[in-house]
């Protein structure tokens, strides 16, 4: 029997933080596998998204029942922002989204790709009881967020998806919502590795056998998203071992590298097609979500540029 869904309420009516709901989602055609190219990650000073214009001025157009919806996307897959800039830059959005609604204004939905420095986040309800170490002498720094879900960890060689998206535009659906990000991943993992990945009854995210490979926590405020996923690329494993992970036991998390064999570069440090480099292999993933995620949820991707003000 599925577990129950855990649907935590906030401080508003309509804010939910949600950590696992069973999964139930249709079938869907696979997709084609994306090229890829070769860049390497950038480290910021914690201070460099202040000034950042967070949500673009342009209008969108008139939706047709046609047209797919417009959904502005900020690739920042090749930089290492520091945890807290991020989840200060999707309040602000949110909190510029409902603005917009509020005027009656149409908004595009925002996807954001990124890395993050090394560090642990808990769920508003997330136990200590997960954590292998005194949180007081903690190995990395550690977030309480107002995310769902238990501990977990982010860093590089891991890509970060956060949607910011309004459901209203979609489905005002919870279930679907979660299994739509799952959907997008599984795709991933299938058109560009090869991997075939499912969902677990009565689990959150997207697993390989016994390996999760990507995890799911979001919160959901007034019906506008934010939070993600996180998907191990090349991630380095071993800070895993000091948690347990999503705080469920005798299960592994894996990763993209690691299941094709953890062969990512070929000799002398050159890659070719059947070695990608790490730095491809995050490339390959970015633009292959960016591809499925724009499908299952019927959305036209607009590139935004960020000019980054940081010391290096």
């Amino acid at each position: 029997m599925s577990k129950l869904p855990l649907i935590y309420f906030g401080d508003e009516e309509e804010d939910m933080i949600i950590s696992a709901i069973p999964t139930s989602f249709g079938s869907i055609p696979a997709r084609k596998t994306l090229k890829h190219s070769h860049n390497r990650q950038r480290s910021h000073n914690p201070n460099y998204l202040s000034t950042l214009n967070l949500v673009s001025n342009a209008n969108t157009a008139s939706i047709t029942h046609e047209a797919k919806r417009n959904c502005e996307c900020f690739d920042l897959h090749k930089d290492l922002v520091p945890y807290g800039e991020a989840w200060s830059w999707q309040k602000n959005l949110v909190k510029e989204k409902k603005a917009m609604i509020e005027r009656n204004k149409d908004c595009p939905d925002t996807l954001i790709f990124l890395q993050h420095q090394p560090v642990y986040t808990m769920g508003t309800g997330s136990s200590e009881e997960y954590l292998n170490f005194d949180i007081k002498e903690a190995p990395f720094h550690v977030f309480r967020t107002d995310r769902g879900g238990e501990v977990t960890y982010h860093g590089p060689g891991q890509l970060i998806m956060y949607p910011v998206i309004n459901l209203r535009n979609h489905k005002m659906d919870l279930h679907w919502y979660l299994r739509a990000l799952e959907e997008v991943v599984i795709r991933v993992l299938s058109t560009t590795f090869s991997i075939k990945a499912s969902r677990l009854e009565g689990l959150t995210g997207v697993w390989v056998g016994d390996q999760k490979l990507a995890a799911i926590g979001i919160r959901v405020s007034h019906w506008i998203t934010y939070h993600g996923l996180a998907i191990n690329v090349t991630t380095d494993l071993a800070p895993f071992n000091w948690i347990v992970p999503c705080g469920i036991r005798n299960r592994q998390v894996g990763s993209i590298k690691g299941l094709l064999g953890g062969q990512s570069s070929a000799k002398n440090g050159k890659a070719d097609a059947h070695h990608p480099s790490d730095c491809q292999l995050l490339d390959m993933t970015c633009k292959s979500l960016i591809k499925e995620f724009s499908e299952v949820f019927k959305l036209q991707i607009c590139q935004k540029t960020i000019f980054l003000s940081f010391q290096r």
